[in-house]
């Protein structure tokens, strides 16, 4: 991991905070981010002294998405290999023993959006901002979003934010349930660490296997995205869109 980027981990209680501090990025999540995530919720998931985890963004941002200049991928089987090592993440958010609070400030957007989504509970600032822009780079959304982001909206809301890149706000975004608590400004940490607490003090049992019960049929979803993304990697589209974001023009998709 690049020393600019880092997540920073701090035990408040038995509350573990995860602060993705990555500040040339926005906390985009490359392979290190990534990485340094779930080795620190694996490790929390072992840890008796864990009971809940706030994941959060340094500096007023969530995450600004994936970090595009580090997306190189040769052939479909790599495509599909990357995106097999960043579902480890994915499974363990969703599928592991200890309950996750997102704490939203500023931008959730493509692979930050994916990651509050992943988590059990998602609390937004006011004016925190929601958007899932991956079609613009020529890739289909990722890191579970396209499984996790209708189980909260509906498919047909799903379809609107996934294919129009719409913008949701944490007041629209209650509303229509991706965020679950709306925070004043410069507040989300503090009231996401309110939910964990409460979370922290339930019995583990329950907690554990409910998220396990809710997150059926997420594989078959994730070993589908797998396939799919790692197509997309080698088009002719991605290659232009990596191209337009890096060069901050608009892309020319001719498809392909």
């Amino acid at each position: 991991m690049s020393d600019a980027a880092k997540v920073r981990e701090e035990l408040d209680g038995n509350v573990l905070i995860l602060t993705i501090d990555y500040p040339s990025r926005k906390n985009a999540i490359g392979p290190g981010v990534r990485q340094a995530l779930e080795e620190a919720i694996e490790r929390a998931h072992e840890d008796k002294a864990v009971r809940a985890i706030v994941i959060t963004g340094a500096g007023g941002t969530f995450c600004a998405g994936g970090d595009i200049s580090n997306m190189n991928v040769g052939t479909a089987l790599d495509g599909r290999d990357r995106m097999r090592r960043t579902h480890r993440l994915v499974r363990l958010m969703a599928r592991g023993a200890k309950p996750l609070v997102a704490a939203v400030e500023g931008w959730a957007a493509g692979a930050g959006m994916a990651v509050a989504c992943a988590c059990d509970t998602v609390v937004a600032a006011e004016d925190a901002r929601f958007v899932a822009g991956f079609h613009k780079i020529g890739l289909m959304s990722d890191m579970g979003l396209p499984w996790f982001l209708p189980r909260r909206v509906g498919v047909g809301r799903a379809r609107r934010i996934l294919f129009y890149h719409e913008v949701t706000g944490a007041a629209e975004g209650e509303r229509i349930g991706l965020v679950d608590f709306v925070a004043p400004p410069g507040k989300a940490l503090e009231v996401a660490l309110e939910k964990a607490r409460f979370l922290a003090a339930e019995a583990a049992g329950p907690i554990e296997l409910t998220k396990k019960i809710l997150s059926e049929g997420l594989d078959e979803a994730l070993a589908d995205e797998a396939t799919f993304q790692g197509l997309l990697f080698t088009t002719r589209d991605f290659q232009e869109g990596r191209a337009a974001f890096l060069e901050k023009r608009k892309p020319n998709f001719a498809g392909g």
